[in-house]
């Protein structure tokens, strides 16, 4: 019996085989929870063709997370109770992103931190009247504690996402639901590729990961979270676990 049968677990954030997102919503149905996928707009399409790749068949629901009326219709979409949720939504303007921090306007900026920090937010609260207890809502991070090449603004967002998990986790922790992170080493993924000079994480990675770093592989990062989600971390909330070969713990 897998760590998460019974459960119901919505992913958001499936938009190719190579995410992370695709990796947790395999795994968990491996572990025997029952998956539903959430997409919006013109990626509904994509979403719903690489679902069919998954081990067992996924139902794909309408969740533009900075739509109120998708948000408020999200607990009736889901059609029943949840056990957990893999947040994965994640966005920047161009001009938030590749060196050019110091130009770029607010309205860019607000664009960033309303989709990859606020959502959070706006996903946990809209659902959270289906949200059993004991439930676990999961996000995905890139460690910001440091600023990174060319990361830029979406860098601050993952910050602002940061700290808005760690009060998700104070203010959700009385219904017995748990917020945690898992931060991952750089992947090859669509959206890492969209990053104008990500190549700069490569060779540090590659030199410094005390366990090593393969850039295509998302099975680790996803069996964290599916971990999180299980029973197997009941008293652990708040938390940021570090998927990425040990380099966090590291020095030059």
């Amino acid at each position: 019996m897998g760590i998460l049968e019974g459960k119901r677990i919505l992913v958001t954030g499936v938009l190719t085989e190579s995410s992370i997102a695709f990796a947790a919503a395999r795994l968990a149905q491996e572990q025997g929870a029952e998956v539903i996928l959430s997409s919006f707009g013109r990626q509904m399409k994509i979403t719903t063709i690489i679902a069919e790749r998954l081990p067992k068949p996924a139902p794909v629901i309408e969740l533009d997370a900075t739509s109120e009326e998708d948000l408020a219709a999200l607990p009736e979409r889901l059609g029943g109770n949840i056990d957990g949720i893999v947040h994965a939504i994640a966005f920047a303007p161009k001009d938030a992103l590749g060196g050019v921090f110091l130009d770029t306007p607010f309205e860019s900026v607000s664009t960033a931190i309303h989709v990859s920090a606020y959502s959070l937010k706006s996903i946990a609260v809209a659902a959270k009247s289906v949200l059993n207890p004991g439930a676990g809502i999961v996000g995905l991070t890139f460690d910001a504690t440091v600023a990174w090449p060319a990361y830029d603004w979406m860098g601050v967002a993952k910050a602002a996402m940061e700290s808005t998990s760690r009060y998700l986790a104070k203010y959700m922790g009385p219904d017995k639901i748990r917020v945690n992170l898992v931060s991952a080493g750089p992947l090859k993924t669509t959206a890492a590729k969209s990053i104008p000079g990500f190549e700069a994480f490569e060779d540090v990675w590659g030199d410094r990961a005390p366990l090593g770093w393969d850039q295509t592989d998302t099975e680790p990062a996803g069996k964290a979270i599916v971990a999180l989600l299980s029973d197997w971390f009941p008293a652990t909330t708040g938390e940021m676990v570090h998927v990425d070969g040990g380099l966090h713990s590291t020095g030059a």
